[in-house]
């Protein structure tokens, strides 16, 4: 089994390495390769997605993926900034279901930013479509205004659209997904306003006919984020857009103490995936010994789960995970009174000898 390590950027090869330390505490056989992607990748090749990278990425059976961005290259014409490498590889690869748990571990109920009575026992999936919508939509660019109020001034445009078959697949996912768990789906749209997603709401729901076990409901993306503070243990799996996913998931994050607690996987047709943390490259604390790795290592028995048929082995470091929790060891996004606060390393340590026991 081969696996691509990708640490990008700020406190991307930390994390990574801790994760890299698990999955080499099991009794299993991979074969590791790195390589630099993101400002890494421009710094070593002048791309943030080196041909190189995305050759390994290509080859490999899973990928292992850090963060990528750091303010430095802010400067960079948008097409040579490090973010531009993990757009290029879920289109490269043909990653369009993206699956992010947010689960709250009962010994973090008291990190959450809301009260524990609202989110204890919270166990959500949010399942985002990666590869259509106003990301990759064209036309779009900078040009001078054909009409309106603004006439004639410069104005910056993109175009959201989505193809019956994007929906399909990706409803198809989320039906699949709601089936494995309490049959319950939430379409997350807004087709009151936009014809792309009144679109999405009919061929979900005409996917929907295919899965009469499951219990489909429509909710608004504005609704959708309200009810997420309010009462997010409503629901059960959630599938959206790639732009309302993108900010649902980070909403959802933190209702598990941390988005340094929320891993994801990032699948083709065939669960071929890449799994990163939910979270940034955070440059400003890189180097620091002081990032959380739990979301990154979280993400490896996602990758050990979806696309290396070893469920087993994904259980082992999701149960040590939840012993070191336990045991009260916190890095300091997640830190409580009363808990012992740690390092990254620290934290990596502790999931290894977790799992030997």
């Amino acid at each position: 089994m081969k696996i691509a390590i990708l640490p990008g950027d700020g406190i991307g090869p930390e994390i990574v390495d801790q994760a890299v330390k698990v999955l080499n505490a099991l009794d299993e056989k991979f074969e590791l390769e790195s390589a630099p992607v993101g400002g890494a990748g421009y710094a070593a090749h002048g791309h943030p997605l080196p041909e190189g990278t995305l050759a390994l990425a290509k080859a490999a059976d899973a990928i292992l993926f850090g963060a990528v961005g750091d303010f430095k290259y802010d400067t960079l014409e948008r097409a040579l900034r490090p973010e531009q490498a993990i757009l290029g590889l879920r289109k490269n690869l043909g990653l369009f279901a993206n699956l992010r748990p947010a689960i709250l571990y009962p010994e973090l109920a008291g990190a959450s930013t809301l009260k524990p009575e609202v989110v204890s026992g919270l166990d959500i999936l949010i399942i985002r479509e990666l590869t259509g919508d106003i990301y990759f939509g064209q036309p779009r660019g900078v040009r001078e205004c054909p009409d309106g109020a603004f006439k004639g001034q410069r104005e910056g445009f993109d175009t959201m659209r989505y193809a019956e078959g994007e929906i399909r697949r990706i409803a198809h996912v989320a039906f699949q997904a709601a089936q494995k768990r309490d049959k319950r789906l939430t379409s997350v749209d807004k087709a009151n306003v936009l014809e792309t997603f009144q679109f999405w709401r009919d061929i979900v729901t005409d996917v929907h006919k295919e899965y009469p076990d499951v219990a489909l409901d429509h909710m608004y993306v504005d609704n959708a984020a309200m009810q997420l503070v309010r009462a997010p243990k409503r629901f059960d799996v959630l599938v959206t857009g790639n732009m309302f996913g993108d900010i649902l998931s980070d909403q959802a994050s933190m209702l598990t103490g941390s988005i340094g607690m929320l891993p994801s996987a990032s699948l083709d047709a065939n669960n071929k995936g890449l799994y990163e943390p939910s979270h940034g490259s955070a440059p400003d604390i890189a180097g620091k010994g002081v990032a959380n790795p739990l979301a990154t290592i979280l993400s490896a028995a996602m990758m050990l789960r979806y696309s290396l048929g070893r469920a087993e082995q994904a259980g082992r470091i999701e149960n040590a995970v939840k012993a070191v929790l336990k045991q009260g060891l916190r890095t300091p996004d997640i830190y409580e009174e009363g808990t012992t606060k740690v390092g990254t390393s620290q934290m990596g340590d502790a999931v290894v000898k977790a799992l030997a026991q």
